[in-house]
């Protein structure tokens, strides 16, 4: 059930440092030349955990399994994950330990072990590398994610007392497909895991999220809002259609007008992917025009990619030679293959169709789509698990060579949504997907749950406008933004003047709740019910950030409205919605006393 606790481990003996739950720098070494060195930082008020590996000794080691994190006599009752599907992610799951049934053995000698993860390079897709851990007896709580956009492991352990062991890192050899081997000096360091205590979940989680450290452009450090034309015209953007969008636009406070996927190729543009070829007949002269007529119109000019995909129709597709391959042959997953991203080949061609097209033409802003995961791990290194690894980390410098190519690119992490919201890829971003939900009723679930686990400033959440939409509707559209980055889309140019104009209100509240949303905590949480494709009920959230409090109420089926209670003395600074009726929300800004 685990490979922990093996007879290596017995091995090793502490030779410096201190074993506690606290900065410093313990050392472990056995008798035959292996070396642990578990490094440990403060990072705002929770700890970075970074752990190495070196081989000091005269003979070739091989790994089978390394952890970034380890915790011993942790006492708790219950357990927090944030479970992650296509158009679902980031919901709650919480069960007792009795649920997991990891309750101790009569005699203390029979492990119990809940052992989860994802395998693959969607590292969100099931479950996000996180994990609370909760003593409901003291309130106390401790929460963990990593820091790995690969194949990834959490172990909760139950051997010889009422309490627990807690690991996690990478997915080892039993669950990754993983070994790593070590040549005499040589070394190898884990990804790094970050840990918080708290005195409840949002607590330990604003704890976490903050020691994020995202490499934000300076472009996009006001929260400033965007528009994507994906559910303006569903993959089929052209020069004509982006102008109208651009005319609609101008002068309405929008920084950044996004054209998604379609530009490339023929009218079976997803077919195309990896060519990179822009579709003359929808863009007369390439790219730069449309860019150019952006500007213009006040706006920064963005492109869509997936970059590391080759799909079924490109003229790459069978040229193995420059392809991701496992037990020698293209990996291939629903039509779609990879580029070997670890290839000095693939980085130039990369570069001049990536690189080369958004510098040419004058986009500052890319949004970086993936929408097939590599699996259980490919060839390239001495394990399955080790390929995959080293092709996702090659995946993540081709991110850094874009910001060094474009100094000050906005770059959006997305991946089926919301499949790579994760720490080592979220920092390498300014924005992502939060999800590919554009136009369900759960959008405010998945939105507020999502703020456990990435920064707001960084969570792009859309509003999708129609021509036959409500007054209702709207409002609960643009209110659930109010749970990140405000991102429009949809008819936009169809709308009636008396639509815009509660548009146009719903971006004004926003702009004036951006600093709560970038630098705030969440406070309070409240949602009972768990369904998302059903909601019923109520949500109701409230952030605060420096004397002030934004306050979200979303309705749903079956919902009962009850206006919340400010503390005495709160003064109201502004509302917006309703809420008077179900899939109606309203949100208030107000200042606290004192």
């Amino acid at each position: 059930m685990t490979m922990h606790g093996s007879q290596t481990m017995e091995r090793f003996t502490l030779k410096s440092g201190a074993e506690d739950f606290g900065e410093g720098t313990a050392v472990y070494e056995t008798e035959d030349g292996l070396t642990l060195v578990l490094n440990r930082t403060k990072d705002g008020e929770a700890l970075r955990v970074q752990t190495s590996v070196h081989n000091k000794g005269e003979k070739e080691v091989t790994l089978e399994m390394l952890t970034s994190f380890g915790l011993r006599g942790v006492v708790a009752d219950r357990v927090h994950r944030m479970q992650s599907f296509w158009s679902a992610e980031g919901k709650l799951r919480t069960e007792s330990l009795e649920d997991l049934h990891i309750e101790p053995s009569w005699n203390r000698c029979g492990l119990r072990c809940e052992k989860f993860g994802n395998s693959g390079s969607m590292p969100v897709r099931k479950y996000f590398p996180f994990l609370a851990l909760e003593n409901s007896k003291t309130g106390e709580f401790v929460g963990i994610q990593l820091y790995l956009a690969s194949t990834w492991q959490m172990e909760l352990l139950c051997k010889e007392g009422d309490f627990l062991t807690v690991i996690g890192g990478l997915g080892d050899r039993d669950f990754g497909q993983w070994t790593k081997t070590l040549a005499p000096g040589e070394s190898f360091d884990a990804p790094q895991a970050v840990i918080a205590t708290g005195t409840s979940l949002l607590d330990v989680c604003d704890k976490l999220v903050k020691a994020q450290h995202p490499m934000i452009s300076p472009m996009d450090q006001d929260m400033s809002i965007l528009f994507n034309e994906y559910c303006t015209t569903w993959g089929n953007p052209s020069f004509e259609n982006v102008k109208k969008i651009a005319d609609k636009l101008e002068g309405k406070g929008i920084r950044f007008l996004v054209i998604d996927s379609g530009w490339y190729g023929n009218e079976r543009w997803w077919e195309c992917v990896g060519d990179w070829e822009v579709n003359e007949n929808r863009f007369p002269g390439g790219m730069k025009p449309i860019a150019d007529y952006v500007r213009s119109k006040g706006m920064i000019p963005g492109l869509w990619y997936e970059m590391e995909a080759v799909a079924y129709g490109s003229r790459f597709y069978n040229d193995a030679e420059h392809l991701v391959k496992k037990d020698g042959v293209p990996l291939t997953v629903g039509g779609r293959r990879f580029w070997d991203m670890e290839d000095p080949w693939v980085a130039e061609y990369l570069s001049r169709k990536v690189i080369g097209i958004l510098k040419d033409a004058g986009f500052g802003y890319l949004k970086v789509d993936y929408n097939d995961t590599l699996g259980m791990g490919c060839d390239g290194a001495e394990s399955l698990g080790e390929g995959l690894r080293r092709k996702v980390l090659a995946s993540q410098a081709f991110f850094a060579k874009i910001r060094e190519e474009i100094p000050g690119i906005v770059i959006e992490n997305c991946s089926s949504g919301g499949h790579r919201l994760e720490p080592s890829m979220m920092q390498l971003c300014s924005q992502a997907s939060f999800s590919d939900a554009h136009e369900i009723k759960s959008i405010p679930l998945i939105a507020a749950n999502v703020q456990r686990v990435i920064r707001p400033e960084q969570s792009q959440i859309w509003a999708v406008l129609r021509a036959g939409d409500s007054k209702e509707r709207i409002e609960y559209s643009l209110i659930a933004t109010l749970f990140g980055r405000m991102c429009l889309s949809g008819e936009i140019y169809d709308l009636s003047d008396k639509q815009w104009k509660i548009v146009e209100e719903g971006m004004e509240f926003y702009v004036k709740c951006a600093e709560i949303i970038k630098n705030g905590k969440t406070i309070l949480h409240i949602y009972e019910n768990t369904a998302y494709n059903k909601p019923k009920g109520q949500q109701f959230v409230v952030r605060e950030w420096n004397g002030k409090r934004l306050a979200i109420l979303h309705r749903f089926e079956d919902s009962h409205f009850a206006s919340p209670e400010f503390p005495s003395g709160s003064r109201i600074l502004a509302e917006y919605g309703s809420g008077d009726s179900d899939f109606s929300a309203k949100a208030w800004l107000y200042e606290i006393p004192g």
